[in-house]
């Protein structure tokens, strides 16, 4: 197969173009490589992907062939977070046209179970999910995907901008489960893309005052650019939490009513159950550990509630409402743009592989 903008773009005898997507092969094995789309179902789309982020998950696919649980048995095409044009609709779907551009909600759940049917399909067991094996993701030209799960972009609103919907989402649905509001004061360890992501989301849900943490000092200077109103680089040693929660308390200056954990591990939370106030909440959203040690039992006599958070519900329209307005702007978290050869998909999850300065890494299909 030839290499870089060659294989963006095959012919078929018939002269139509082959659909192209990156497929993980192997550990920090990539190849753009032809993909197969199912049919088109009467309620499905098909669409001309524009806009892809790189997430946490899919490096961890890319570096180790597995996420938490969830493990890479066989090739996968790679990647959740997208937006796109539509091409071609099914003949049942009558909310969208060809020449839309929208969104895409990455996760397929069976709408039949309880948890479906309860409005919670997040926690769908039978949940398909964009890139996340064994389905097929989305760093593709086209995909085929429900229309319901498509979102129309206001006019206003980028691709890109569009595509950042799905993380965004993790922070809408944390800031909802949490309850933030305007009179909520919020805490917030870590500062990589989560962590910045439920930074803009606290805010757009009123939170007067976030005060933020991290051990990576120019990661914390883009918190302070975002509009973090006071920032506590930590160490990652277990012997400094006692004294970096005092220090969190001081900053905030009153009680801190929701920490959001953006990072997941036995510090961290540890960090959070002593620092949150009597009666508020700590939402775990970083999945660092499978398992941890906290002093849970102290938390509980002070009736600290913890809540995780696994994914989002029900996020898209609210997402494209405070991008519309104006409300969250997460134009300056794209620090890195890719075009779909094999050159820059190479370079791209490498870059996103090795943090630093990279919050998001974005391909421009």
């Amino acid at each position: 197969m030839a290499n870089g903008a060659e294989i963006m773009v095959q012919k078929k005898d018939g002269g139509e173009e082959e659909n192209m997507a990156a497929w993980l092969l192997g550990v920090q094995t990539l190849r753009i490589q032809p993909y197969q789309l199912p049919p088109l179902g009467p309620h499905d789309v098909k669409v001309s992907i524009k806009a892809l982020g790189i997430c946490g998950s899919d490096v961890h696919h890319f570096k180790t062939m597995r996420c938490a649980n969830f493990i890479v048995k066989k090739p996968m095409v790679i990647g959740h977070e997208c937006a796109g044009i539509i091409e071609a609709i099914g003949s049942e779907v009558k909310n969208l046209a060809p020449g839309d551009r929208v969104a895409l909600e990455p996760g397929i759940s069976c709408s039949r179970c309880n948890l479906c049917k309860n409005g919670r399909y997040n926690l769908c067991r039978e949940m398909r999910f964009f890139g996340s094996p064994p389905t097929n993701g989305s760093l593709a030209n086209k995909v085929v995907h429900p229309a319901s799960l498509c979102y129309k972009l206001p006019e206003n609103v980028s691709l890109e901008e569009g595509a950042m919907c799905e993380p965004l989402s993790v922070g809408v649905h944390a800031c909802r489960r949490a309850q933030v509001g305007p009179e909520t004061t919020v805490l917030i360890l870590g500062a990589g893309p989560i962590g910045l992501i439920t930074l803009l989301a606290a805010r757009a849900f009123g939170a007067p005052r976030v005060v933020m943490t991290d051990v990576d000092e120019s990661r914390l200077a883009i918190a302070k650019s975002l509009g973090a109103d006071e920032l506590i680089q930590v160490s990652t040693e277990m012997k400094d939490a006692s004294e970096e929660v005092v220090n969190v308390q001081t900053a905030m200056g009153s009680g801190i009513d929701v920490t959001f954990d953006c990072v997941g591990y036995n510090k961290t939370m540890t960090t959070a159950l002593n620092a949150t106030r009597s009666g508020g909440k700590v939402c775990l959203i970083g999945l660092a550990l499978s398992e941890m040690t906290i002093p849970l039992t102290p938390a509980a006599a002070r009736e600290v509630d913890v809540i995780g958070i696994f994914r989002y519900r029900n996020t898209w329209p609210l997402c494209l409402d405070f991008l519309k307005t104006g409300k969250i702007d997460v134009k300056p978290l794209i620090t890195h743009r890719f075009k779909f050869t094999q050159e820059d998909v190479d370079a791209a999850f490498e870059t996103s592989a090795r943090g630093g300065n990279a919050i998001k890494c974005m391909f421009n299909l």
